[in-house]
């Protein structure tokens, strides 16, 4: 057959041109609904929601004993209190339910025995001290996880906690490996000259599966062309990304370009990298069809630099990129001109300074893999590097890398769940993560350098206005930004049916009601004592006014679970949860940003994600809330 001599493309212009290909003519992987145990290292396919809330029950804390606290309340070394057990106290050990009418446990060492079932105690308890209440980790309808998210270790206990035992993740992808060639042998350790052991497909198989693709191995191919083009129809039906090893250079036998040029198309053959150039980049079937070059070094590297955007491509998911770090070359390298070359470097750190010392670059040097601490490259259209250099080093090993989260505190709220979601759906190089710590705690967080954003909603009692008063007040130096978000509809969250008859704040005093409020500097907790004020309502006529949640669906759950009557909270948490809800007010809901964060990518994407069309959808879906101009900046100069 006539030969076409390969190119010398360009790493980065033949994986785009390649990408743009599978895009349009690709079949990619779906999903599947899998056991929970099962998930590790696994993408959810869809956001992941708590089934029941945990802990579902009131449970003790400690051991000891359970009490009412009311019963304790004045007591001193001077003047103790006497129980009798079953009556004014029951033994607990930890973890088990708070027995009925209950509502406190005292730890055992701080018990007096008497004998005869009396104790003594000298220190007076406060209501639900040491009990973990109804969802105080998590809520039964509470996010546990966004989409497209790597499922880990403590991502499989929360979710089993959850009730959760199955979710949809995406489907693995399904790699084949076809080795070629007439020379090519299983593995073996009794083998003659000529014979070359098979191992590349097990190197591969290895690498595919830390990347969470399983492979399938076909039986080696002689050297026919038919064969090989047969295979490759075959493997194609079966598996979703196809490489075929050697065969790819410009041999007599080298036929996988022609194979796969006969069964489907070739994109790109021959690429500007060392080692690696006769890297074949085609598509069959509707299936990335790679040829991958024989050497075992030259199979790693193309494997690493091209068939794994290829797979992060496939399933959606955003590349992990291995750290670097700058180091000092040790020796000279010389280099081709035409040819972007990675070399394998061993590191060692020599008075305070990193090493780099360049291994074997032969491409059939497979020790060189497992030497090797890194991988450097010398660029395309240089013909080295000298001793002494400064040089990046792409570092084998994992660090965390959170410079792309974007960290919310401040006031609880379902919009950033929402937000949360989205933005892992809309653009997977982004995340986003929120604590619970109230508006005051969120702006404070903001002012010490801790997040990007506070979400708030504090009421100025003198002016009746949100928001804006704190914002000048806690940061009179200005550069400090309030984006505009939502009002919200601010309530009272009752029982379905409402069986206490509440209608107005001044029916939850002195009646029996039992209430559950937010924490102090909660933006709720600031409009709560202002409401109470306005209507001259003492807070100690409230039964359980110091009983606090910390966010609005605890305060939900806890209601839900008949472990409270009433708590004041958002329209949303009620309709979650099934409750009934007395309107009260209307509040604004905003983000305090830092002036400098608003020139951050991972911002901008926040921003237009509460302008756009789906967080509205997704608001009307939650309800309670109103939308006027979104994402609007006010600036404090």
């Amino acid at each position: 057959m006539a030969y076409a001599y390969m190119q010398n493309t360009e790493l980065g212009i033949a994986l785009e041109s390649y990408l743009k290909e599978i895009a349009s003519l690709c079949v990619f992987p779906g999903c599947e609904e899998i056991d929970v145990c099962d998930a590790l290292g696994r993408y959810t396919a869809k956001a992941v929601f708590a089934h029941i809330s945990s802990p579902h029950y009131n449970a003790c804390a400690m051991d000891g004993i359970a009490i009412r606290a009311k019963d304790t309340f004045g007591v001193t070394d001077t003047t103790p209190v006497f129980l009798k057990e079953d009556v004014n106290f029951i033994r607990v050990d930890t973890g088990e339910a708070l027995p009925m009418d209950f509502d406190s446990v005292v730890m055992i060492e701080e018990v007096v025995e008497l004998g005869e079932g009396r104790i003594k105690l000298v220190t007076a308890a406060s209501p639900w001290q040491h009990v973990r209440q109804i969802g105080e980790d998590m809520c039964a309808g509470e996010m546990i996880l966004p989409a497209n998210t790597l499922i880990e270790p403590a991502s499989i206990g929360a979710m089993i906690a959850a009730g959760v035992l199955k979710t949809n993740v995406k489907r693995k992808p399904v790699a084949a490996l076809i080795p070629t060639g007439n020379e090519v042998v299983k593995p073996s350790a009794d083998v003659l000259p000529g014979q070359i052991i098979e191992f590349n497909s097990s190197v591969f198989a290895a690498m595919l599966k830390q990347w969470n693709v399983d492979s399938k191995v076909f039986d080696i191919v002689p050297d026919d062309l038919c064969l090989i083009k047969d295979t490759i129809i075959k493997a194609c039906e079966q598996c979703d990304l196809v490489l075929i090893n050697a065969g790819s250079s410009a041999g007599r036998k080298d036929f996988t370009e022609k194979a796969i040029a006969e069964a489907g198309k070739v994109v790109v053959h021959g690429i500007a990298i060392r080692p690696g150039k006769p890297t074949i980049l085609g598509i069959v079937n509707g299936k990335p069809v790679i040829g991958v070059p024989g050497y075992p070094v030259s199979g790693a590297i193309v494997l690493e630099k091209i068939v794994k955007p290829v797979i992060d491509f496939l399933a959606a998911c955003e590349p992990v990129r291995r750290p670097t770090l700058s180091a000092l070359l040790s020796r000279r390298i010389v280099s081709s001109l035409k040819y972007a070359e990675f070399v394998r470097v061993k590191l060692g750190e020599v008075n305070d300074r990193i090493i780099a010392t360049p291994l074997n670059r032969g491409a059939g040097i497979i020790t060189s893999m497992v030497k090797a601490d890194g991988l450097m490259e010398v660029p395309l259209n240089e013909e080295g590097m000298e001793a002494g250099t400064t040089v990046d080093v792409e570092l084998y090993k994992r660090h965390d890398d959170i410079k792309n989260t974007t960290v919310v505190s401040g006031s609880h709220d379902f919009l950033i769940d929402a937000v949360s979601d989205i933005m892992r759906r809309k653009n997977t190089k982004y995340s986003l993560s929120s604590s619970h710590i109230g508006s005051m705690g969120g702006i404070i967080a903001v002012k010490r350098g801790e997040a990007h954003l506070a979400g708030i909603h504090l009421l100025d009692e003198k002016t009746g206005e949100y928001n804006t008063s704190y914002v000048r007040k806690y940061f009179p130096d200005g550069n400090i930004s309030l984006v505009k978000c939502v009002k919200r509809i601010q309530g009272i969250l009752v029982a379905s049916g409402n069986p206490k008859g509440i209608k107005s704040l001044s029916d939850l005093r002195d009646n029996g009601i039992r209430f559950v409020n937010r924490q102090k500097g909660s933006g709720t907790r600031v409009l709560f004592d202002f409401l109470l004020e306005k209507e001259g309502i003492d807070p100690q006529s409230i039964e359980g006014y110091d009983r606090e949640s910390y966010t609005h669906i605890s305060v939900a759950t806890l209601i839900a679970s008949k472990s409270a009557d009433a708590g004041l909270g958002v329209y949303t948490a009620a309709k979650a949860y099934g409750l009934d809800f007395v309107p009260i007010c209307d509040e604004e809901y905003d983000f305090a940003v830092p002036e400098e964060f608003l020139k951050l990518d991972r911002i901008d994407c926040f921003m237009d994600i509460i302008k756009s069309a789906e967080f509205r959808l997704a608001l009307d879906f939650m309800g309670g809330y109103r939308v006027d101009k979104p994402g609007e900046i006010i600036r404090f100069r």
